[in-house]
């Protein structure tokens, strides 16, 4: 029941989009207009906000550091096999395999199962996946789209990215213990309900934006569901590393839901907005709504295994 409090939301907002579409509600320049606001203001406050709250342990570093490595190993791996299992959706293929939606679906998730005060545990997954999404998945986006790309042009473009600004600002103040001094003085009240206002509608006008855009045709059947199974293996191994290299953390049960959980989870939703410019038509959008949505139906099955199984 937890399950169906936490997700049932998720997949209104997202028929919420579809409606406002379909009744003209909406207008497609508006919703691009939303998209702009989560994706050059609100993101990058959230991205801020997670990090100086992080706890920069050497166990932080080195789980970053491999999740990065093995999305990076997701995408090659992607890439070279796109076009068989995914047609003519084998240029958004390989993005849509990495990177987990945290903060939106395994968080609350998360938390509901083991309590706010083990969250970290997301948290840490999640910046790893903030590096890809708004480092990583930009410069191959642009390398795409643009025939004759200059390398300094591009690494200007991405430094000074709102996002990857916020993850330079939120390190530097996390390190400097600011952030630990306006928690122990009246001004983290001011900090807080500024950073709850701007954080709240931000899953909201994604998954709004993600529903406009949701229109499965027959024709997406078979791709959808031969990348859901490639992304399932891939996820499913990087599971299988986290055995391997962290058999302590993996040990302690605590840990080990949140890793089942996080990687049964939708691709992050950054994604779609960040490889928009890599969609030709709507079939190409509604083919990534479709491909979250089935993630979004995973992650509450696996929920309902870990509560049955491991709580």
């Amino acid at each position: 029941m937890k399950a169906i409090e936490i997700l049932f939301p998720v997949f209104f907002m997202m028929f919420l989009g579809w409606l406002s579409h379909r009744r003209g509600w909406v207008t497609a320049g508006q919703n691009e207009g939303a998209k702009s606001l989560v994706f050059n203001i609100l993101f990058p406050l959230l991205v801020f906000h997670v990090l100086v709250k992080a706890k920069l342990s050497t166990n932080f570093i080195y789980e970053i550091l491999f999740l990065d490595a093995a999305w990076i190993l997701v995408y090659l791996i992607g890439k070279s096999i796109a076009k068989p299992i995914s047609g003519r959706y084998a240029r958004l293929a390989p993005f849509l395999l990495m990177t987990c939606e945290g903060g939106s679906v395994a968080l609350p998730l998360y938390i509901a199962l083991v309590g706010a005060e083990h969250a970290v545990n997301i948290i840490t997954f999640d910046v790893a996946g903030i590096l890809i999404n708004f480092g990583l998945v930009p410069a191959l986006v642009t390398r795409q789209t643009s025939k004759d790309v200059a390398f300094l042009p591009m690494a200007k473009r991405i430094i000074t990215a709102p996002f990857i600004v916020a993850v330079i600002v939120g390190i530097l103040v996390n390190m400097s213990g600011l952030y630990q001094w306006l928690m122990e003085n009246e001004l983290h009240r001011i900090y807080d309900g500024t950073m709850d206002m701007a954080m709240t509608p931000i899953a909201s006008i994604i998954l709004f934006t993600l529903g406009y855009g949701f229109h499965l045709r027959a024709a997406q059947i078979k791709p959808l569901l031969a990348l859901t199974v490639v992304r399932l293996v891939l996820c499913g191994a990087i599971v299988g590393a986290f055995f391997l290299l962290f058999p302590e953390l993996m040990a302690v049960k605590i840990f080990l839901v949140g890793v089942l959980l996080y990687f049964a989870c939708p691709t992050g939703f950054p994604v779609p907005l960040q490889i928009e410019s890599l969609c030709k038509d709507e079939d190409d959008e509604s083919f990534m709504s479709a491909f979250i949505s089935i993630f979004i139906v995973v992650a509450m099955i696996v929920y309902t295994l870990i509560t049955l199984l491991l709580i």
